[in-house]
C-alpha cells in the first residue's frame, strides 16, 4: 500500500444556541492512498480488500488516539472512502466492506452493530461524509450523525481517501427520542 498522507482531528462540541452541554467529542483518521487500478479495468479487486483490512486497524487506532479514550468508551464508529476519478465506486467497495470492520472492531474491543459507510467519487477538496452509528445497537437514534472530511489536494485522479470516524458520544442535546444509550439490553446490535 502506497500511503502519501494520514489526516487525524478531533472535534469537540461544547455549547449549541448559546446553551452549555456536556461536551460531545469525536474524532476521525484518515489515509490518502495510491489506487492500484486506477485507469484500469480488475476484475480482481482482492488488493483493496487487503489494503482495507490494513487500514481498518490502522485508522482506527489513529482515531482512538485522537479521541484520547480507552477503547471500551467509544460510543459510535463509521467509515467512508472517496475514490479519484481513475477510480471506479467499487474500489471504495472493495476496501470498506470484506475485511474492514474487523480489524476496526478489534482495535475498540468489540462492537456488534454494522459499521456504516459512504462511498463517492471526486476530486481534490471534494466533501466525503463519514456517517456515524452507535458501534453495539443500531437503532439508538441520539447516534446517528456524521463528520465531514475535505482534503485540498486529495484524492488525486490515481488516489482514495479512506477515513474512519470515532464518538465517545451521540450528537449534542440529542432531543428525537428512541432507544437510549444507556437502555441497550441486546447483544445483536439491532436493539
Amino acid at each position: 500500500m502506497k500511503l502519501r498522507k494520514l489526516i487525524n482531528f478531533v472535534e469537540e462540541t461544547r455549547a449549541e444556541r448559546g446553551r452549555d452541554l456536556p461536551p460531545s467529542r469525536r474524532a476521525l483518521a484518515a489515509a490518502v492512498i495510491a489506487n492500484p487500478h486506477a485507469g484500469q479495468y480488475a476484475p480482481d479487486l482482492a488488493a483493496l480488500i487487503d489494503m482495507g483490512a490494513t487500514l481498518g486497524g490502522l485508522l482506527g487506532a489513529e482515531a482512538l488516539t485522537a479521541l484520547g479514550c480507552a477503547p471500551e468508551a467509544v460510543q459510535s464508529y463509521g467509515k467512508a472512502a472517496l475514490v479519484g476519478e481513475e477510480g471506479e465506486l467499487e474500489h471504495a467497495a472493495a476496501l470498506l466492506h470484506p475485511q474492514m470492520g474487523a480489524p476496526l472492531r478489534a482495535v475498540l474491543g468489540g462492537g456488534a452493530a454494522l459499521v456504516p459507510s459512504s462511498k463517492a467519487m471526486g476530486g481534490p477538496g471534494a466533501v466525503i461524509d463519514v456517517p456515524l452509528g452507535h458501534k453495539d445497537a443500531a437503532y439508538v437514534r441520539s447516534h446517528f450523525d456524521g463528520m465531514r472530511l475535505t482534503i485540498p489536494d486529495a484524492p488525486r485522479a490515481g488516489e482514495i481517501v479512506v477515513a474512519v470516524a470515532l464518538a465517545l458520544t451521540g450528537r449534542p442535546d440529542p432531543r428525537v427520542g428512541g432507544l437510549r444509550h444507556e437502555d441497550i439490553t441486546g447483544a445483536d446490535g439491532l436493539r
